[in-house]
């Protein structure tokens, strides 16, 4: 597996992160350490977790089974989501954000985080801060870069430039839905990542696994799979991914998938790791099959003519105000009089 910079930093991660949330709840210790250990062997060194996930197993499920040689991996986590009743076990407060590392640091048994992620935005508490907690943080050493998760484009900036101004370590990445099935990201996301250096750390690559290959349009979803017992408020629901741009992407995979030797699975994920600004997709795995299957997306060498033929299937329609300004601006290289005089009119 190759080894990418973190956007604009200087730490290098796999081409591929492994996902750990299904540790501790879909996935056993012993299983999850087989997954661990074979994503290891295939040239993996990136992992993500999270403070609420399944109770904090899947942190110490992670520390255990990276003891002893913790200095070799990057471990990345995130704190913002409910993990308590508390009126504060929740948002990206101070005092959410130190108690919640100095817990992870615990479960994970180590004395530092790799990456340190805001789960998602919190709308009650000032960024101002949560910056100042996560600079705290650096300068005890108890984190060495920091990053958001599931933000808009405006809210990035914003922590962005905050810690700017105010000479804190400034975020390094941006964790965010995004696959074949998933590209609204592409709209402000991307681009704000490109514009800073923060690299884009893609979670549901697979669309809940929509893009295994093993769903089909005259069918409902396989019972015991991820989509299944999937509820209408979750992301990753049923009835977005099975409409009629969801089959036709899934058709352009399995097409691709044939022409290229690799499966649906790995096709998806290797077109997802040629992104702009993408550093490392996050695979997770419910089993060591479908760990192995992921994992061998990082020999598949996807063609242009393949790439286009992704990229058309799944494309999102413009929206103001970038419908707007690829209609105005297209003159400036392409006039037409007859055809562009009302620019301007507006």
């Amino acid at each position: 597996m190759k080894q990418r910079k973190l956007g604009s930093t200087g730490l290098l991660v796999s081409q591929f992160a492994l996902g750990c949330m299904t540790f501790g709840n879909e996935v056993n210790e012993a299983e999850s350490n087989t997954i661990i250990d074979t994503f290891i062997e295939a040239g993996g060194t990136f992992f993500d977790t999270a403070d609420c996930y399944h109770g904090g197993q899947s942190e110490y499920i992670l520390g255990r089974a990276l003891k002893n040689r913790r200095d070799d991996f990057v471990i990345a986590t995130k704190s913002g989501l409910r993990v308590g009743d508390g009126p504060n076990d929740i948002g990206a407060s101070a005092k959410h954000i130190i108690r919640s590392v100095e817990r992870s640091l615990g479960r994970l048994g180590t004395d530092y985080i790799d990456l340190h992620q805001i789960h998602c935005w919190d709308p009650e508490t000032p960024v101002e801060e949560t910056i100042a907690a996560m600079e705290n943080l650096w300068r005890q050493g108890k984190v060495r870069y920091f990053g958001v998760s599931n933000q808009a484009g405006w809210q990035i900036a914003s922590t962005y430039f905050t810690a700017l101004l105010r000479n804190a370590p400034a975020i390094a990445s941006v964790q965010a839905q995004y696959s074949l099935v998933e590209r609204e990201v592409e709209r402000e996301v991307i681009p704000v990542c490109q514009s800073l250096g923060l690299g884009l750390l893609p979670w549901g690559p697979l669309g809940g696994g929509f893009l295994s290959g093993k769903y089909h349009p005259a069918s409902e979803p396989p019972a015991g799979s991820r989509l299944a017992g999937s509820l209408p408020w979750m992301e990753e629901h049923w009835e977005r991914r099975a409409t009629p741009q969801g089959w036709a992407v899934l058709e352009a995979v399995r097409e691709v998938a044939a022409a290229s030797g690799g499966t649906a699975a790995q096709v998806a994920l290797a077109w997802l790791a040629r992104q702009p600004a993408v550093s490392s997709p996050i695979i997770g795995a419910s089993c060591l099959a479908h760990a192995k299957d992921n994992l061998g997306a990082c020999a598949l060498d996807l063609s242009d003519e393949h790439l286009t033929l992704l990229d058309r299937a799944g494309a999102i329609t413009p929206q103001y105000p970038q419908r707007f300004v690829d209609v105005a601006m297209h003159s400036r290289t392409d006039f037409v009089p007859e055809r562009d005089a009302w620019i301007g009119l507006r």
